[in-house]
């Protein structure tokens, strides 16, 4: 009772002592948080004022007025930002209209200044449009743009190419040139004086340098991430650069007629009736009937078979009224290079294309017509990169029969593999053949003599075109590599005979065959207990 009616006494001055407490903060507030004017703020109403009353009436309505001044100006700058955003929009849209796409971007050179600024206007819109600042929405896991590393001495590819490699020295001069030029473009940057710091700069160089990442999106650019070392032990320097391509220009138009541009095939060929036999169906289908502008030329080695390989040449010719052919017979030792130069240099005509062929050769019309377009006298030689057929008793196995060759000629990485590593087949006209010396005719037997020819042809100012081509096929046949071959050529033979059986994954089925067919076995017997 007595504690109930002490705290009833009590709670009087404790709601007394609670005014008096949010009077003074309200009191502390005002006077930290009322603005202040250009030469006045506000105060608290003071003894010779009005009431307190009035006094706290003339705060809030001086303060009202302030808050609407506030957003009267921010509704003023809200107002010129729009106004800005708006001209900035329109500014963009008569860009698009001027240059709807890098093909209209025209660099007049008659106004400098001009041209510079919309070339860096592309070009700054090509850093905005690629994968540089944020990611993009891709539809599946293979559209995305993976990148390769590197380091001062090597890079790390997903596509190997040539090399086969999944490492390598970045011997190629162009790929070794743009890597050295990001390096030292990098170190440039980070040896620039920051105009903050008064301490004495460290000094970069390459050797600071611990590795980087690039890759290239087709139509926008090259992003490149350098890691350098940093001032301690675990920190480090990161520069990104980007190499952004500029508009896609005109460079030339013209008109190309190929109506009479004749295409001489020649064929080094001993023994091996039966290829013979076969390359001259797909030769009358796609060549005579279909393109009808070609010559063959067949440079035969020996007199073993040769009776039926010209029962075979002259059959076709009658069935076909076909005349444009050459027989040439060498009792000699079979040497692809000299079959294939005897056969250029026997030409009297005018100049011609030369498309030096094997008998295991498929090709169609479509790829005679890429034969034609992409060679010009003392201009451009053409080196396909043909598709190599894999061994079908190994593909089809488990069909019930092997499919027609035809059916067979589909580009799918379980049927074959493009074959960059040759460079037999190959266009190009004669007078280029003769200008750059021909082969090498030291070379005796199966490969080299290809490669050589190649090398002088890019040792030239020739250019070289080299690309896959659709419609050129290496049927697959059982390569036999011979002990009069010297090393290097035996080791060749080799690896191309490894090459030409299957697919990595089809091997490995064969390697694990037995395997395979023991857990095949047991589930078997595991399901007839069940």
């Amino acid at each position: 009772m007595m504690f109930r009616r002490g705290f009833i006494l009590f709670l009087p001055r404790l709601v007394g002592l609670l005014v008096v407490a949010c009077c003074s903060m309200s009191i502390v507030y005002m006077l930290v948080c009322t603005p202040k004017g250009d030469n006045q703020q506000l105060a608290l109403p003071r003894v010779h004022s009005p009431t307190v009353k009035e006094g706290y009436e003339a705060i809030l309505q001086e303060r009202e007025e302030q808050h609407r001044n506030y957003i009267i100006s921010l509704k003023k700058q809200i107002a010129q930002l729009k106004a800005e955003l708006q001209g900035r929009t329109e500014q963009f849209k008569n860009m698009q209209n001027q240059y709807p796409n890098s093909l209209d971007i025209q660099l007049d050179h008659s106004k400098p200044e001009k041209a510079q600024a919309n070339l860096l206007a592309f070009l700054r819109s090509q850093v905005d449009k690629a994968e540089v600042h944020s990611g993009v929405k891709l539809s599946t896991e293979y559209a995305a743009v993976p990148f390769e590393s590197f380091t001062l001495q090597k890079v790390y590819q997903l596509e190997t190419g040539l090399t086969r490699h999944p490492e390598e020295k970045p011997v190629r001069k162009d790929k070794r040139d743009e890597l050295m030029e990001v390096i030292e473009l990098a170190v440039g940057s980070l040896n620039k004086p920051d105009g903050v710091s008064k301490a004495k700069p460290r000094v970069y160089t390459a050797s600071d340098f611990v590795e980087g990442i690039y890759r290239t999106e087709k139509n926008k650019g090259t992003l490149y991430e350098l890691t350098f070392k940093g001032d301690a032990k675990h920190q480090f320097k990161k520069i990104v650069l980007f190499r952004p391509f500029g508009p896609v220009m005109k460079v030339k138009n013209e008109n190309i007629n190929m109506a009479d541009t004749l295409i001489n095939v020649i064929v080094p060929l001993a023994k091996r009736a039966s290829k013979f036999r076969q390359f001259m169906q797909n030769f009358r289908e796609m060549g005579i009937q279909q393109d009808g502008r070609i010559h063959l030329t067949v440079v035969y080695f020996g007199k073993e078979q040769m009776n039926e390989v010209k029962s075979i040449l002259e059959n076709t010719s009658k069935s076909a009224n076909f005349k444009n052919f050459t027989f040439i017979q060498l009792n000699e030792e079979f040497s692809r290079g000299k079959g294939l130069d005897v056969g250029a240099r026997f030409w009297k005509g005018n100049n011609v294309v030369l498309f030096f062929c094997d008998v295991d050769i498929y090709f169609t019309a479509e790829f005679l017509n890429s034969c034609r377009l992409n060679t010009q006298p003392g201009k451009k030689v053409f080196y396909p990169v043909l598709f190599s057929q894999y061994n079908p008793s190994i593909i089809y196995g488990h069909h019930d029969s092997i499919p027609s060759l035809e059916q067979q000629l589909i580009i799918k990485k379980e049927t074959g593999f493009w074959r960059d590593f040759g460079f037999g087949m190959t266009c190009q006209y004669r007078s280029d053949f003769i200008n750059i010396g021909g082969f090498d005719l030291d070379i005796k037997g199966w490969g080299g003599e290809d490669v050589h020819l190649y090398r002088k042809y890019l040792h030239s100012n020739l250019m070289v075109i080299r690309t896959p081509v659709r419609g050129l096929f290496h049927l697959w046949h059982e390569k036999q590599c011979l002990d009069e071959l010297t090393p290097e050529q035996y080791k060749m033979c080799m690896q191309s005979k490894a090459m030409n059986e299957a697919s990595h994954g089809q091997l490995g089925m064969l390697v694990f065959k037995q395997e395979i067919e023991t857990h095949l076995h047991r589930q078997k017997l595991s399901s007839k207990k069940t």
